[in-house]
C-alpha cells in the first residue's frame, strides 16, 4: 500500500514537472512535442519505479497480478463490487483497448452486471495500456494484503532462477573452456607423437642405411680379402677335413671371418696412429709459431686437376721427387706479412654441385688415404683469390698454403745416400757442396688443414694476394682408410 502511494506521489511530481514545461530540450510550452516528451518521461519513471520497488517490469507485474486475481478471487480475498468492476474494466482496457461500441456485442437490458462493467469500461476512456496496468496493480494491492507477499515470493523465485541460470551459464562456460583446453592438449600430444614418430622413423631409416652401407663395405672388403686367400684357405680346409665338403666350407667361412676381423682391427690401429701423428704435428706447429724459425717437413703429392686418376704409386713418386719445406731462416730473407683470409659457408649445396658438374675439370676424386693439392698461380690482373668446394656424403680436410715465387729456403736432401759410395774424399766433399746449394720455394701456411663438413654446406673463402706465387689448395683424405671423396670445387680471381 505504501509503495503504491509513494509511486503515485512520484507520478504527480512528474506530471507537475511536465505541465510546468521543464524539459531537456528548449521548446515552447503547450506544444504537442512537449506532451509526448512528458508522457515518455513519465512512462519511463513509472516503469523504473515499479521495477525498483517490486523487482519486476510493469508487464511482468501485471501478469502476476492477473494470475493472482484469477486464482485468489473469492478465496484469499473478496473485493467489493465496485473494485471488482474496476478490475474487470481495467483488464478489458489492457487486452482490448478503449471501449468501441461497434466492435463490442450488445448487452441485454436486464444484464445488470454486464451493463455495469460496460459503463465502467466506458468511463476509462482512452486510458493508455501502461496506465491501465499500473492502476490494476495498485487497485489489487490496495484491496488485498496478500498480493505484496505473493509478488515478493515470485521475486525471490525469479532471483533464484536467475542465479541458477547464471550458475548454469558459468558451468557451461567452464565446461566449454575445459573441453577446449583438453582439445588443445590432445592436439599438442598428437603433434608431439607425430613428430616423435617421424624422428624415430628418420632415425630408423638412417640407422638402416648406415647398417646397409657398413654391410656393403664389409662385403666389398671381404670379397677383396677372400680373393687373396681363397686358395690357401681351401688347401688348409682340405687338409683338415679331406672327405667332408660341408666341414670344409664351414671352416673356410670361419677363417674368412677371422681374417676380416684381423684386417679391421689392424686398420683401426693404423687410423688411430695416423690421428695421433696428425695431432702431434698440429701441436708442434702451434708451438713453433712462437719461435723465430718454423720447421716443418710436409710431404704431399702435387695434384693436377686435368688428370684425376692417379695411383698411389705415382703420388709416392711425386712425394719423393718434391717436398714442401716450410723452413724460414730469420737471417736470410724476410717473409712479407700474410693477411688472414675470409671464410664462410652457404647452404645451397645442391645448386652449387649442379653448376660445377658442367665443368669436368672442377670435379676431382681424392682417394682413401690421399692428400691432393690444387695449384693456382696468382694472376697479374687479380688481387684476390676466391674458392668454393663441396663433397658428397662425407667431410674432407682442407687447407690453404702460399708458395712464394722469389723466396726460397735451403734444404737438405738424401741424394748423397742414394749415390754409389766413392772411395775418394774429394768426391764426397764435392757431393756435399752440391747438396747444400739445393734450394726450394718457400711455402707459408694461410689456413691449416682441418676437416670440414662440406657434405652439408658449401665452404667458400677469399684471400688477398700476398705477392707473386702459387696458392696451394690441399684436400686431405688421409684419415679415411676406406672411402674416397668426390670434391666439387671452383677457383677464380677478382681485381
Amino acid at each position: 500500500m505504501m509503495e503504491f502511494d509513494r509511486e503515485e506521489h512520484g507520478s504527480e511530481r512528474i506530471d507537475t514537472t511536465c505541465e510546468n514545461g521543464i524539459n531537456t530540450e528548449t521548446r515552447a510550452p503547450g506544444t504537442e512535442e512537449d506532451h509526448k516528451s512528458c508522457e515518455e518521461n513519465e512512462e519511463h519513471q513509472k516503469s523504473w519505479s515499479l521495477e525498483r520497488n517490486w523487482g519486476f517490469t510493469l508487464e511482468e507485474l501485471f501478469r502476476l497480478a492477473l494470475k493472482f486475481f484469477k486464482e485468489m478471487n473469492g478465496k484469499a480475498f473478496n473485493p467489493t463490487y465496485e473494485e471488482n468492476l474496476r478490475l474487470v474494466a481495467l483488464h478489458k482496457q489492457i487486452t482490448l483497448g478503449p471501449y468501441n461500441p461497434e466492435a463490442c456485442p450488445e448487452i441485454g437490458f436486464f444484464d445488470v452486471l454486464g451493463n455495469d462493467r460496460r459503463k465502467e469500461w466506458l468511463r476509462l476512456g482512452s486510458m493508455a495500456k501502461e496506465d491501465a496496468m499500473e492502476d490494476f496493480v495498485k487497485l489489487l494491492n490496495s484491496c488485498c494484503a496478500l498480493f505484496a507477499p505473493y509478488v515478493t515470493s515470485h521475486k525471490i523465485e525469479k532471483e533464484e532462477q536467475e542465479k541458477r541460470q547464471r550458475e548454469e551459464e558459468e558451468r557451461l562456460r567452464l565446461e566449454r573452456e575445459e573441453q577446449e583446453r583438453q582439445r588443445l592438449e590432445e592436439e599438442a600430444r598428437r603433434r608431439e607423437e607425430e613428430e616423435r614418430r617421424i624422428k624415430e622413423e628418420e632415425q630408423r631409416r638412417k640407422e638402416e642405411a648406415e647398417r646397409l652401407q657398413i654391410e656393403r663395405q664389409k662385403q666389398q672388403i671381404m670379397a677383396v680379402l677372400n680373393a687373396q686367400t681363397t686358395v690357401q684357405f681351401q688347401q688348409y680346409a682340405k687338409q683338415q677335413y679331406p672327405d667332408n665338403p660341408d666341414q670344409q666350407q664351414l671352416l673356410i667361412r670361419q677363417l674368412q671371418e677371422q681374417h676380416y676381423q684381423q684386417y679391421i682391427h689392424h686398420a683401426l690401429r693404423l687410423q688411430q696412429m695416423a690421428s695421433q701423428t696428425q695431432q702431434e704435428d698440429l701441436n708442434v706447429t702451434q708451438t713453433s709459431e712462437a719461435l723465430p724459425a718454423l720447421v716443418s717437413n710436409e710431404a704431399v703429392p702435387t695434384f693436377n686437376p686435368n688428370s684425376q686418376s692417379k695411383s698411389l704409386e705415382d703420388q709416392e713418386q711425386q712425394t719423393d721427387s718434391k717436398a714442401f719445406h716450410l723452413l724460414v731462416e730469420g737471417k736470410s730473407e724476410e717473409v712479407p706479412a700474410i693477411i688472414a683470409p675470409s671464410m664462410w659457408t652457404r647452404p645451397q649445396i645442391k645448386e652449387f654441385k649442379e653448376k660445377v658438374l658442367h665443368d669436368e675439370d672442377s670435379v676431382i676424386t681424392v682417394g682413401r688415404g690421399e692428400v691432393l693439392t690444387v695449384r693456382v698461380p696468382t694472376h697479374q690482373d687479380g688481387s684476390h683469390l676466391f674458392w668454393e668446394f663441396a663433397t658428397d656424403h662425407y667431410d674432407i680436410g682442407f687447407g690453404l698454403y702460399f708458395e712464394w715465387k722469389d723466396l726460397t729456403v735451403p734444404t737438405i736432401t738424401n741424394e748423397g745416400e742414394s749415390t754409389t759410395d766413392t772411395k775418394e774424399g774429394t768426391a764426397q766433399a764435392e757431393q756435399e757442396k752440391l747438396t747444400e746449394q739445393v734450394r726450394c720455394p718457400l711455402v707459408s701456411e694461410v689456413v691449416p688443414v682441418s676437416r670440414r663438413d662440406s657434405h652439408e654446406e658449401v665452404y667458400a673463402g677469399s684471400h688477398q694476394y700476398p705477392g707473386e706465387g702459387i696458392h696451394l689448395l690441399k684436400f686431405d683424405n688421409s684419415y679415411s682408410l676406406w672411402r674416397p671423396k668426390v670434391v666439387y670445387y671452383r677457383v677464380y680471381y677478382t681485381r
